[in-house]
């Protein structure tokens, strides 16, 4: 499986890159707290059971439990997330005060801006580990190939086509729709609709390839030999949810350097 090397240097690269271009909105404690998370996160549970073990008898049992709930994208999340927003907050905090990492903003992380990125860095951490571990064979791996065709050479229904045509079609034909040159909305309000419809026509695929492939008998091949159904539900949970998590953690443009972090 993935360690500390890729996991912290894949999650800082996207940290720098997040504030090279928000301006510094996405600070370096931004960038520290989304990089431990990514990479020690998750991984608590290993050491839980690690220490446990140099114990032995109920101690073996209870870090291997700990372990199990803890090394996962949501436990991980729902059991460590708010006690650990507390934690990070006063770090940043610590941080500001005592002068030992810049912030532009030279104001501490709140504790929902935390949570956030404690969110973020466990899908982070999950999106390598997902791909990289257990020879390939991890169980989203297997998944993710599951929702292909494999058994032959896949036909060519004409409805898949068809449908497959008509949401390409549509997702490029409203994208230049709503980003042409004489709309009068502001461009974070044509960002907005363009998500609503890749979100939107995402949705009508994702339907169209769960329907041919657990709806109908027999299984009938979605879009050819594609994964297309797996990869883009991997995609949109380990991949763009964690950076859509990171942009909403970030500060303000407005933000007051006398503001008091809730």
């Amino acid at each position: 499986m993935p360690g500390p090397g890729p996991h912290m240097m894949y999650a800082m690269g996207s940290g720098l890159g997040l504030s090279s271009i928000s301006n510094g909105r996405f600070s370096p404690h931004h960038t520290l707290t989304y990089t431990v998370n990514a990479f020690f996160g998750p991984d608590i549970g290993s050491f839980s059971e690690w220490l446990g073990s140099l114990f032995g008898g109920p101690a073996d049992y209870v870090g291997s439990s700990l372990a199990d709930l803890i090394h996962h994208p949501f436990y991980y999340i729902l059991i460590l997330g708010f006690p650990l927003s507390f934690l990070y907050s006063w770090i940043s905090s610590y941080l500001i005060h005592t002068h030992l990492l810049d912030s532009v903003s030279r104001v501490p992380l709140t504790r929902m801006q935390c949570f956030l990125l404690i969110s973020a860095g466990s899908f982070t951490h999950f999106f390598l580990d997902h791909l990289f571990e257990e020879n390939g064979k991890t169980t989203m791996y297997t998944w993710i190939l599951s929702t292909g065709w494999w058994e032959s050479r896949a036909p060519v229904n004409p409805d898949s086509v068809v449908l497959v045509g008509l949401c390409c079609v549509c997702l490029i034909g409203g994208f230049v729709y709503l980003n042409r040159a004489n709309a009068t909305n502001s461009i974070k309000k044509k960002s907005y609709q363009s998500m609503l419809l890749i979100l939107s026509i995402a949705s009508l695929y994702c339907l169209w390839c769960a329907i041919q492939i657990y709806w109908m008998k027999p299984r009938r091949p979605a879009v050819g030999e594609e994964a297309d159904l797996g990869v883009l539900v991997f995609l949109a949970i380990y991949f763009f949810l964690p950076y859509s998590l990171c942009i909403m953690s970030m500060n303000t443009r407005d933000l007051d350097t006398n503001q008091i972090p809730l």
